[in-house]
Order: C-alpha cells, then structure tokens, then sequence
C-alpha cells in the first residue's frame, strides 16, 4: 500500500500493529490486548483524518495510484461481460478513451470513458489518461450507435484534460469536444456519466454531458487543476492547496451548487481501500439511475436534460 502525506501517522500505526502481531508469534507471548490498544488508535485516527479532508487532500486520494481505473470498473460490473469496440473511423484508435458494449444485471450499456494505466508502461500507452481528438470522435461513435439500437450510454470520466499537443490542436480538439457536448446534449437514450477520479476541464466535459452526473465522494470536477490555477494566479505550484479550496472542486461542493446529481460514498480511506464495496456501490447508484430514466420518452428525456443544463450558472437576459 501506498501512503500519501497526510496519511504517514496511519501507516505509523499500522507499522506497529504489525511488529506487535509478529512479537506474538515469535515470541509466543500474549499480545492481544496491546494490538486492540493500537487497532483502536488506528481507527480513531483513520475516522480523524478522512473526516476532516480538505480539497486539495481529496485531489490527492482521487490520484492515488491504488485507485480503481475505468477498466477495472466496466470489467468488475459487467462481470466481464464487455465487448471492446475501437477506432473513431477517421484517424486512428485513442488508448486514452475505452469503450464498448456490456451487461450490467442483464441489462445492455454502452461503456465509455478515460483510461489512466496502472504502472508508467500503461500510462505512456494510454497517455495518461488524455484523449486526442480521436478519442472524442470515438466516443461519439459509440454514442450514436447505441442511440441507433436504444441502448443506454455510461461513461466513466477520470483525466487531467484532454491532450494539449500541437498534432491534437492541428486535428480539432476543440471542435471534437465542442461536437461532443452538443450531440451529448440531444441523444436519444439514456446518459450516466460517473466522476471515478480527476475531471479536469473539457477533456472531462467531452464525455459528461448526460441525464444523471455522478461523483464519486473523493474526486473533483473543475474547468482547470489546482497547479494549473495557482501558476496561472500566483506564478507558482506552490498555492495549489489554495487554489483548490478556492476552485470548490470537491462532490460536496459540486452537489450544494447543483452540478452534480449525487455522490457515490466510498469506503473510508478511499475507493481503493476496499475495491469490492466500491464497484458494488457503484453499480447500484448506476442502476438507481437508469431505472430513473428507463421509463421516460425520448421527447422527456432530451427536454429534462436540456432543462437540467439550462438552470445552470447565474445570468441575466
């Protein structure tokens, strides 16, 4: 396991919980009551600090490199159930954005979203994370052939921003994601789409367009990155934390200003704590909200959705 800064005093604890339970064996020594002294202490102080996260901490867990990825949740849902599609049909395949047909509880979905890698030779090979134009124009591929067989759409949205480039700039991105949000916004199915992780930017916007936005507790949605904001405001990365609590990123703060619909718990510690429970509750908030929608008529749907991003913001006409 992994450690992040703020959580050195517990795997302090759990470094003596575990030399306490070795004396034990080795030693054939009664330690019971010493381990619960320290199982007691970790528990208390794992409930202090994750009670207690700021922004910027909460940025941090939704990076942390245990988290689950998209893959790992589509595979995990659909108990394997998922047929891989690939290719936009005009460039090339995008590493960085998965997507494909699968079965959740025997009902049909179309599966998108961004896929980070889980070691530096995945990263590289998916990009990161950060979709070309490619991979924009797949996903809206996809999208278009599950609004021709009514199939419902969930994507799963986990990048630091689409890729900044200049080939990706030469081939459209802006256009790609721009294209996106309009066609995402009349589609005649059903659209989930669930935060997992980061969602930075347009490159999160270009595949979160849909009836019912999820956020999963420990991730962030906002239109730049702490960094990018604290170089941009103060020249420098090192005001960051600020930034974070300045750019009101965090579920909490999404879900008070309505941008969100709902926010997906996670076990304590975060999602990659306990990966069983996370894509259990996941799959149930999934489902909650398809058989939200399952029944309205596409005129219902568009027209709620259009409403939904209306009321947006505060304007003045």
């Amino acid at each position: 396991m992994e450690y992040l800064d703020f959580e050195l005093p517990i795997k302090e604890l759990e470094d003596q919980l575990d030399k306490c339970q070795i004396i034990g064996i080795e030693s054939n020594v009664d330690v019971t009551e010493t381990c619960k002294q320290i199982e007691k202490k970790l528990e208390e102080t794992k409930r202090k600090i994750y009670k207690n996260l700021t922004a910027w901490q909460r940025v941090q867990l939704s990076r942390h490199p245990n988290r689950p990825y998209t893959l790992e949740h589509i595979t995990t849902i659909t108990n394997g159930v998922f047929l891989e599609l690939f290719g936009d049909r005009n460039f090339k395949d995008d590493k960085a954005m998965i997507g494909g047909l699968g079965k959740i509880d025997g009902q049909s979905f179309m599966l998108i979203g961004q896929q980070k890698g889980i070691n530096i030779k995945m990263r590289q090979y998916r990009n990161f994370g950060m979709a070309n134009p490619e991979g924009y124009r797949k996903a809206l591929r996809l999208m278009k052939m599950a609004e021709k067989f009514n199939i419902p759409v969930v994507t799963f949205i986990d990048t630091p921003g689409a890729y900044p480039g200049m080939e990706a700039e030469e081939r459209g991105q802006g256009e790609a994601i721009a294209r996106n949000i309009f066609e995402m916004s009349r589609l005649r199915v059903p659209i989930i789409c669930v935060i997992v992780g980061e969602g930075a930017s347009g490159g999160a916007l270009g595949i979160g367009v849909g009836d019912r936005v999820l956020m999963m507790e420990n991730t962030w949605y906002s239109v730049i990155s702490p960094e990018s904001c604290s170089s941009i405001l103060w020249k420098s990365w090192e005001y960051k934390e600020q930034a974070a609590e300045a750019l009101k990123l965090t579920s909490s703060d999404m879900k008070k200003h309505k941008l969100v619909d709902d926010i997906i718990p996670e076990p304590l510690g975060g999602a990659h704590y306990d990966k069983d429970t996370t894509f259990k509750t996941v799959k149930q908030y999934i489902m909650k909200a398809f058989n939200e929608l399952k029944d309205l008529s596409t005129e219902e749907l568009v027209a709620q959705r259009m409403d939904k991003y209306s009321k947006m913001g505060e304007y003045k006409e």
